[in-house]
């Protein structure tokens, strides 16, 4: 990789960002395009996240992805946000302007419609509802997408009841707040079950009744390491189509590239099989 005076940056910011994919992913793609441009990753202390935002604009850098635990704080720290970003209440990209002003973004419910489209290509967001499992800002950004793509309900399903109804409140009326301990009347007749807690990280398990929704159901977990989470290997043996969220990340990464570099992605290029092989050989 050749730099210079001209290169566009752009990169990932969290804590901890060492095993963020992105760089593998916008670097390949930079790569087959023959951009100059660079993708890197920003891992900073928590209580400095507002000073290191302050401090690059006028840097001339592109913009930033935003990953845990900033998203939040990310929407605050921008002049602007877009629709997407106010509705799911966190940005995951930051743009910097030329007139030195930041625009927040979030990215994250494109990623997620694209990963169905991609491996459940026959779901239809308009058919029925859907149910969430988290409050969080994924759960929320998550449920702000399927309400945009036309879902007719989406059911919040959380521990802590208050939390599942702040999100449902913040989305208007296509949003229910459910307790997690009814999670069996949540799920009956849904048309997708999509896991945005921590509980598939690292092999937790998350006793869901995956039984209690309908054939046709498709089961997601955000989590993508591992791959394939408990939550998924259950959903298969229930014969439930599945959706990874390596997929997500795929998804949500190229809409961050064309608003960093001017350009769509290049087609041709297997980021998720590049994904897969540093995932396969990580510890």
């Amino acid at each position: 990789m050749t730099l210079s005076g001209k290169t566009r940056v752009a990169g990932v910011v969290g804590q901890p960002v060492r095993h963020s994919l992105s760089p593998i992913l916008h670097n390949a793609w930079l790569k087959a395009a023959d951009l100059d441009g660079v993708y890197v990753p920003f891992e900073i202390a928590e209580l400095n996240f507002e000073a290191f935002i302050t401090g690059l604009r006028g840097s001339g850098i592109a913009g930033l992805n935003v990953t845990l635990p900033f998203k939040l704080r990310a929407l605050a720290a921008a002049d602007q946000a877009t629709h997407r970003a106010r509705l799911a209440g966190a940005a995951n990209v930051l743009i910097f302007q030329k007139d030195d002003t930041i625009l927040a973004d979030n990215t994250d419910g494109l990623g997620l419609l694209w990963a169905f489209a991609s491996q459940a290509p026959g779901f239809d967001p308009q058919a029925g509802p859907v149910a969430i499992i988290g409050a969080g800002g994924g759960a929320q950004g998550a449920a702000a997408a399927f309400l945009e793509a036309g879902c007719p309900k989406v059911r919040i399903l959380n521990r802590t009841l208050e939390k599942a109804e702040q999100v449902a409140q913040a989305l208007g009326a296509g949003a229910e707040a459910w307790s997690l301990t009814r999670a069996v009347e949540g799920l009956d007749g849904v048309m997708a079950v999509v896991n945005a807690t921590s509980a598939g990280l690292l092999g937790e398990g998350l006793d869901l009744p995956l039984d209690a929704t309908p054939p046709e159901a498709v089961i997601m977990d955000m989590t993508y390491k591992p791959l394939i989470t408990p939550i998924l290997t259950r959903a298969r043996a229930l014969g439930r189509q599945t959706v990874d969220g390596l997929e997500m990340l795929v998804g949500q990464a190229r809409p961050s590239f064309a608003a960093f570099f001017g350009q769509e992605p290049p087609l041709g290029v297997d980021v998720r099989r590049l994904a897969l092989n540093v995932l396969e050989h990580s510890t």
